[in-house]
């Protein structure tokens, strides 16, 4: 029977990953982070966001959903701690997109969503806009110089807008207490969560993970292909946004044949529920 998932959410800067970094040996689960880090249009994207959120918007959703497809079989083993929720990618998505991109967006998302695994309790960690911008200074991620305190605004709303007709379980947690620096902050939060999944006072024996599976064999499945199709036209499009001069033909000609292959995608999601 598979076992609980905890997901964190709320703002940039908020201070996910470090709660779920800090949680998951309180708690004996394995961390599932979100490699953003991983996306090649991320610093684009805060350069010019009218520009380039269409890409940098489908490269996370098809990168989430492949990593939560990994999440059925860790939880056969033992609990997950995740630093995101699936369902934060379309949040982003709508308000970042507009017209046929966010039109297309919804469709694949809706498809893909479907096969996603439900966190039993979510922490949304909440934090005002002031403090938002001081941890995100702080750390000082390069493409998040200079982020544009609007935005953070904007998503500080859509987060409590989201949060405010969440149908599933969820913990508020006051993020602007520091829980990494004061222990006794911590240890309310890992009570709070404790309690709220019953597992009660008592730590839980450690689980035993499963050694890694090894790849499995390439699938004939057309969908995979379709999905390899994708990630190679993505690549080309990163290749061409760096180029000086840039060439507008070539990019027009890659985000076109980007949008073709999603609708394929998505045509094949369909068939394949």
């Amino acid at each position: 029977m598979p076992h609980w998932f905890l997901a964190i959410e709320g703002v940039i800067g908020v201070g996910k990953t470090t709660l779920a970094r800090m949680l998951a040996p309180a708690l004996q689960a394995r961390p599932l982070l979100e490699r953003f880090e991983e996306n090649p249009f991320l610093l684009y994207f805060y350069q010019d966001r009218a520009r380039y959120a269409f890409p940098t918007q489908i490269f996370f959703l098809l990168s989430r959903y492949r990593q939560h497809q990994e999440l059925a079989a860790h939880l056969e083993h033992g609990p997950v701690i995740s630093d995101y929720m699936f369902a934060k990618d379309r949040l982003f998505a709508r308000l970042n997109l507009t017209g046929d991109e966010l039109a297309l967006y919804e469709q694949l998302h809706q498809a893909l969503a479907e096969k996603i695994p439900t966190p039993t309790l979510v922490l949304y960690l909440r934090a005002d806009t002031d403090t938002l911008m001081a941890r995100i200074a702080l750390r000082d991620r390069p493409y998040e110089r200079g982020m544009d305190r609007g935005y953070i605004e904007r998503l500080r709303l859509a987060y409590e807008a989201f949060f405010a007709t969440y149908p599933g379980p969820f913990l508020i947690i006051d993020a602007t207490r520091n829980f990494v620096q004061d222990e006794t902050v911590f240890q309310e939060i890992l009570d709070q969560v404790r309690g709220a999944l019953g597992l009660g006072p008592a730590p839980q024996p450690l689980p035993i993970f499963p050694a890694p599976r090894p790849a499995p064999p390439p699938s004939p499945d057309p969908l995979l292909q379709a999905w390899s199709d994708l990630t190679r036209t993505l690549e080309a499009l990163q290749q061409a946004l760096r180029r000086t001069p840039r060439d507008p033909v070539r990019i027009a000609q890659l985000i076109e044949t980007c949008r073709t292959q999603l609708e394929r995608i998505s045509e094949k999601v369909k068939l394949a529920t």
